[in-house]
């Protein structure tokens, strides 16, 4: 157990009891769980006790997690210290707070009258809250169980007044640190559904408006106490967010692992960290829904203190589907007569598109009482998970409820395994079964784009059902994806369009990054591969909804242009059966003396003498501004080499234009000193990581091949490996250069025929070395 005192030893007071208490918390088997917290706040009430002067109307309070006695090993001390105005609190304050910062804890404190905590709680909603935890410590006993017991009163009496104020600090927090359900590395204390929201619950609770604390909520909320504890101790330091190199080891201090039967069921063998990354999810998940209902409970009574009407009206919104006090449930005819298959899904539909929540016992009923879906579904239940779909903003807190509830297990077996599930990749900032519903709300922004968008909803809702299998997740997908679809009810045509989709879902971007759109044979692959116009579009909006469901890493202006460019491309094959004509060299590069250097927002042109190595020198010259480039062609024109890249800042702003104009007129006019600059630079910044790769492409261009190279992202890449290909006496005419959080996949279109095994190996082999 790592100890709780930090910091080096000083010649205090306290450091004797200091270290006493130390290795009093540090015997503690393990430090995680329940007890150990108590251990942990009774050493410290101990420790804190000899500290304060005996003396009349003095009180130390606990508050936070010493006052809740749930200590977690690197947390923080929040005392308050109460007097009955007792004069020389400005003298006695700093001799308690000196040997607590000289153990090397660390300290929130106040010093108050009674009056001044409970008028500063009247006003500050949070410190309200705070007090709800006062415990006493050391003192005067009956001063601090006055606060205590005053604070809560107060509390009581004024909690609906003070609620609206809690919910949008709350609420903001949300919004600043997001949903730990859903979070691959999610804030345990801060994100919806972590701690700080249990301590918003036990308020409510207190205050008496629900029953916010149910069991199914302690038992979360002790679950994430003991993986904030693990987490600490993994760590060696107060870190509540569960950082993904850290999971592990915290399954591993909690005794998580993943079942051994698992690897039998086909489905790829997780970490032990997966497991806990599941278990917190669904911890959260049951705190989350708790304080909504909880929410719900406390509008409904200011609403009713404010003299709204006693028995609300009933409101129709949909068959079977009433709104009740602002909440949706069943018809009583529907309650009365033989339940229909789909009425849960009605009724969730219903919920997504009034944006109203369902009420907790309809959602308990339609568990129990609603039938299995006949396969294939009825019309009805197909009609309303398009609905559901495609409601916008109503989806997401719409289908939580129902997951939460079991629900969503009736109508898709398969979502079992995707709960949860974690993606092991940098960009994706969502669990999987949450990128998948929230890439169906932002295809519900592309459905005015597409001649069938209920297509294009299902194919969003599935395109990664594959995740979590072995092999390509989007050749898995594919037949899951038509199943589930065949289920629903769809005609055979349609299954099959699904099953293009998911299987096609990544060849947009993959192909506008990584090739020459330029090419003949791009642009041909990609229309044999899509077939249709329709489906082209169903495609370019389901790549605009992943990325905008994946991340802000995910997606880019210069990506989304490239991808425009292909589709604007394949469309036009498509139509007219006629591949488009290459570009034309800019005109401005083919006349006037050499060199010539253009800069025009995002683009570099160079012209100069033709020779060997011009592209590696510009790489290597934009390498020296810090600019990445994203894409490189090279040619000869009339005894002119032209070499035109686009580019963006690898950090911060864009490089000054004049002297990186001035740089490339040297460097490509041999100027030594430049190139003695370039190679300093971009040797010093290599990558770390995997080991590369390379991946040969035979068929993938007119008249050359490519050379695939999937390493870590560093300055100067591109320089190395084209002064590499260079020297190894390869021609490179184009290079795509695509980054997927810390890795690249940069295609290099090396000239002339298919090189024999020897010729391929010795190019690879320089590639590599040059990594």
């Amino acid at each position: 157990m790592t100890s709780l005192i930090r910091g080096d030893a000083s010649d205090s007071a306290g450091d004797g009891d200091a270290d006493l208490l130390v290795n009093e918390v540090a015997g503690v088997p393990g430090g995680i769980g329940d007890a150990a917290r108590r251990a942990r706040a009774a050493a410290f009430d101990r420790w804190l006790t000899p500290l304060l002067p005996d003396r009349p109307g003095i009180a130390l309070v606990a508050v936070g997690g010493l006052g809740r006695r749930q200590c977690a090993p690197y947390g923080d001390l929040d005392l308050v210290l109460v007097h009955a105005g007792v004069p020389g609190m400005d003298e006695l304050a700093p001799k308690l707070w000196y040997p607590i910062w000289d153990a090397g804890l660390r300290l929130d404190h106040s010093v108050r009258t009674l009056a001044e905590a409970l008028s500063v709680a009247q006003d500050d909603v949070k410190v309200a809250l705070g007090l709800l935890d006062a415990r006493y410590v050391a003192g005067d006993r009956e001063l601090a169980d006055t606060l205590a017991r005053t604070a809560a009163d107060h509390w009581r009496r004024t909690a609906v007044r003070q609620l609206p104020a809690l919910r949008e600090i709350t609420e903001a927090r949300w919004q600043a640190h997001g949903e730990l359900a859903f979070l691959l590395e999610g804030d345990l204390k801060e994100a919806a559904g972590g701690l700080r929201d249990v301590g918003i619950l036990r308020a409510i609770a207190t205050a008496g408006i629900t029953d916010a604390l149910r069991p199914a909520v302690r038992a979360a909320h002790l679950r994430l106490l003991d993986t904030r504890d693990a987490l600490h101790a993994q760590a060696g330091r107060r870190v509540d967010r569960l950082v993904a190199q850290e999971r592990d080891g915290v399954a591993a201090r909690l005794g998580l692992r993943q079942p051994a039967g698992d690897a039998a069921s086909g489905a790829v063998a997780p970490h032990d960290g997966d497991v806990l990354l599941r278990r917190v999810a669904g911890d959260a998940r049951t705190v989350s829904h708790a304080l909504d209902d909880a929410w719900r409970a406390a509008d409904r009574l200011r609403s009713r203190r404010r003299g709204a009407d006693p028995r609300p009206a009933r409101r129709p919104v949909a068959r079977d589907v009433v709104e009740h006090d602002g909440e949706l449930v069943l018809a009583r005819t529907a309650i009365g007569a033989r339940p229909d298959p789909s009425l849960s899904l009605r009724m969730a539909a219903a919920a997504a598109t009034t944006r109203l929540p369902i009420a907790r016992a309809t959602c308990e009923w339609l568990a129990a009482y609603c039938p299995p879906l006949p396969s294939p579904w009825p019309a009805e239940a197909r009609a309303a998970l398009i609905t559901l779909l495609g409601a916008g903003p109503g989806l997401v807190p719409a289908w939580e409820t129902c997951d939460r509830y079991g629900l969503i297990d009736g109508w898709l077996p398969e979502w079992t395994r995707l709960r949860s599930l974690p993606q092991h990749n940098p960009v994706h900032r969502y669990t999987l079964d949450r990128h998948l519903v929230q890439a169906a709300y932002e295809a519900s922004r592309h459905t005015r784009d597409v001649d069938r968008p209920d297509l294009l909803l299902l194919g969003a809702f599935l395109h990664d059902i594959g995740k979590g299998l072995p092999g390509d997740h989007s050749t898995a997908g594919a037949p899951l994806a038509e199943a589930v679809v065949a289920r629903i009810g769809l005609p055979e045509p349609e299954v099959a369009l699904i099953g293009t989709l998911v299987r096609l879902h990544l060849l947009l971007p993959d192909v506008a990054t990584r090739r020459d759109l330029s090419d003949p044979v791009t642009i041909a692959r990609v229309a044999e591969a899509v077939g249709d116009g329709a489906t082209l579009d169903l495609l370019h909006a389901l790549v605009r909804a992943d990325a905008a469901a994946t991340g802000p890493a995910a997606w880019s202006d210069w990506k989304g242009r490239l991808v425009a460019e292909l589709v604007a491309r394949v469309r036009t094959a498509l139509d007219t059966g006629v591949l488009p004509a290459p570009p034309d060299p800019d005109p401005a590069l083919l006349d006037g003396p050499l060199p010539v250097v253009h800069l025009t927002g995002d683009r570099v042109a160079v012209a100069a003498a033709d020779r060997r190595g011009l592209l590696a020198t510009v790489a290597g010259c934009l390498a020296l501004h810090r600019l990445e480039v994203l894409s490189a062609d090279a040619s000869t024109v009339d005894g002119r080499a032209l070499v035109e890249c686009r580019v963006q800042p690898r950090y911060g702003l864009p490089p000054d234009p004049i002297a990186l104009a001035g740089d490339l007129r040297r460097a490509v006019a041999g100027d030594v000193s430049v190139t003695q600059r370039l190679r300093g630079r971009a040797l010093a910044a290599r990558g770390s990581g995997a080991a590369p790769r390379v991946v040969w492409h035979r068929d993938a261009a007119t008249d050359a091949v490519v050379l695939e190279l999937r390493a870590a992202d560093a300055a100067g890449l591109l320089y190395r490996v084209t002064c590499a290909l260079d020297e190894a006496d390869a021609q490179v005419r184009a290079a795509r250069i695509s980054t997927l959080g810390g890795d690249v996949v940069d295609a290099f279109y090396l000239v002339g025929g298919w090189p024999p095994d020897d010729e391929r190996a010795r190019l690879e082999a320089a590639v590599l070395a040059a990594v």
